[in-house]
């Protein structure tokens, strides 16, 4: 009910939509219900053999089919204005999601499934607006065709229209019971369909991998064990629900002979006309049909609340704090300060301990250690991905609790190993992050980046178009576009993730050195496996278990024959 509720929120701002669905289904229903009468005066003027009323039945004839057309014009115009109202508010859930999604902790993301954030966002939408748009177009018109038939049907006679009354709760208890059987089966469904996602997502993004490890059966078990699941799920669901129909048409079976029965004993008492019994079963046909409908619609509607749910869980996340308050820097020295600071992803088990660093304006701080040691942690930390535990994270003597969040970030400019293109032309991703640069600003860092001369082979150069995440380039033509980004932006700090890890050697060279310039005057976090990219740093921090084992330069580290000189000595 609580679902319902925040779903009807969302609906309120189109409730003039859900007026006009309520006026046309009531003239539809009004047309549509006119006919059993028309019908019924018909048979009455077919009073015996050789004794029919022509030109009275010309006259009802043009009266149905003038009916008809009414009908299917205003039931047409329901359809419209339920159909903008259920898209509407489809599209106004998805809007919020996705803001959601963006302003949410880097935490968020990473602790859960990709695939099923995906599915919330695409899927789980989708089916929210089928059961909106099945529930406001059938249970409108299902809910005016009950009370009008039972209207038309009291106005012929009252004794059978309560015979009918009798047996209507009938209908409800077995929808109602139903109902509840199904509700349970498509929430396991849904979530089940959510980690399907998740998997295929997960697999289809790292084929190379599984061919080369030979995984693809195994890929293809594990496919099966959640395909097998989500099959069990699904046709529970649809077996609940489809019980609904064939349940509440039995019902209608016992309805429709109760009225023939009760009928025909008032018929053969001179109580009823052969006409008034056709209108009779007519209307008992129209008024149990909305019963399947709307038995129907609350199955759409226990799959829509069960979508909704899991969308409202990602609109329900918490978003990172709101800074609008917060200082905005525009013009950065380069000072960055650790102080005591303590950091876990996992707060059972602490990574960075008590951790103090401090870096003056210009310096090119290198960060090396082993795989887990805490390096891309101290990234995070610095672009406040994370908040610290405890400690203090110092820019130019200011917390950067402290600084609007997009102008802190705005400071660095960040080349991580995973380079991340969209779908757009070379020259837009280039200018990614500075949207206002000139061509020839973006030609001068294509040049920079020595991504210049592969570009101008490309079919359309700089308009050429990059396929999805970049599957029409290689890999290092990727991450030559990513440093190109980076060196358009020319930010105060720089922070170079393994930045060269895809490119040849000769490239390297040519990086590292336009690289080089670039870092002058600039405060520069590098991280790096490979310590032959480092050797020229001012320090180099030696991280272990989320500690500093040592620092210094590199003739200073490889003089103490320490920790620093173990992995040189293995790489």
């Amino acid at each position: 009910m609580i679902t319902l509720k925040r779903i009807l929120k969302f609906v309120n701002p189109y409730k003039k939509y859900i007026l006009m669905s309520i006026i046309f289904a009531l003239l539809s229903v009004s047309f549509t219900l006119l006919t059993p009468v028309l019908i019924g005066m018909g048979v009455d003027l077919v009073i015996g053999a050789g004794n029919v009323d022509f030109k009275g039945l010309l006259k009802i004839l043009f009266y149905l089919l003038a009916s008809a057309c009414l009908a299917s014009v205003f039931q047409w115009m329901m359809s419209v204005s339920t159909n903008k109202l259920t898209y509407n508010t489809s599209r106004d859930m998805r809007k919020l999601a996705f803001e959601r999604l963006v302003k949410m902790p880097l935490g968020f993301v990473d602790n859960h499934q990709h695939g099923d954030i995906i599915s919330r966002i695409t899927a789980d939408i989708e089916q929210v607006a089928d059961g909106l748009l099945q529930g406001f177009t059938q249970l409108f018109s299902g809910i005016v065709t009950i009370l009008g038939t039972l209207a038309f049907m009291f106005f012929i006679n009252p004794y059978i229209t309560l015979v009918v009354i009798i047996l209507t709760p009938l209908s409800f208890f077995i929808s109602t019971r139903i109902a509840k059987m199904s509700y349970d089966m498509f929430s396991k469904q849904f979530q089940v369909q959510g980690e399907l996602t998740s998997y295929i997502n997960e697999m289809v993004g790292n084929q190379r991998v599984i061919k080369a490890f030979r995984y693809e059966d195994k890929a293809q078990a594990t496919f099966e064990e959640i395909n097998s699941r989500l099959y069990g799920y699904g046709v529970k669901a649809q077996f609940y629900s489809s019980l609904t129909n064939p349940s509440t048409r039995f019902v209608n079976g016992l309805v429709y002979a109760a009225v023939g029965i009760a009928g025909a004993i008032l018929a053969v008492s001179g109580l009823l006309t052969v006409g008034q019994i056709t209108s009779f079963l007519n209307y008992a046909n129209q008024y149990t049909k909305p019963f399947n409908e709307i038995s129907g619609v609350i199955t759409q509607l226990q799959s829509a609340i069960a979508g909704a749910e899991r969308i409202f869980y990602l609109i329900d996340g918490k978003t990172e704090s709101d800074d609008t308050e917060k200082l905005e820097i525009s013009d950065c020295k380069g000072y960055v300060s650790f102080e005591n600071v303590d950091f876990s992803y996992n707060k059972k088990k602490t990574l960075i301990r008590n951790f103090n660093l401090k870096v003056s304006p210009g310096m090119r701080v290198a960060i090396v250690g082993p795989t887990g040691s805490g390096k891309t942690t101290l990234i995070n930390l610095l672009m406040r991905f994370y908040d610290t535990d405890k400690g203090t994270i110092w820019v130019d003597e200011t917390d950067i609790k402290n600084i609007k969040r997009n102008s802190l970030r705005r400071l660095y400019g960040m080349v991580l190993q995973e380079t991340w293109l969209f779908e757009g032309t070379i020259k837009e991703n280039i200018a990614y992050g500075k949207k206002d640069a000139s061509m020839d600003d973006i030609i001068k860092a294509a040049k920079a980046a020595y991504a210049h001369n592969f570009i101008v082979k490309l079919p359309n150069g700089y308009d050429t178009m990059i396929v999805g995440s970049g599957d029409n380039l290689s890999q290092g033509q990727r991450q030559l576009l990513c440093i190109a980004r980076a060196m358009l932006m020319s930010p105060p700090m720089l922070i170079l993730d393994e930045a060269t890890s895809s490119i040849d050697t000769l490239t390297e060279i040519r990086i590292q050195e336009a690289f080089q310039k670039l870092m002058q005057g600039k405060t520069s976090f590098i991280v790096a496996h490979r310590l032959s990219t480092i050797r020229n740093s001012d320090i180099i921090l030696v991280m272990k278990d989320g500690q500093i084992a040592e620092q210094g330069n590199h003739q200073q580290l490889m003089a103490n024959r320490g920790f620093y000189f173990q992995l040189n000595d293995v790489t």
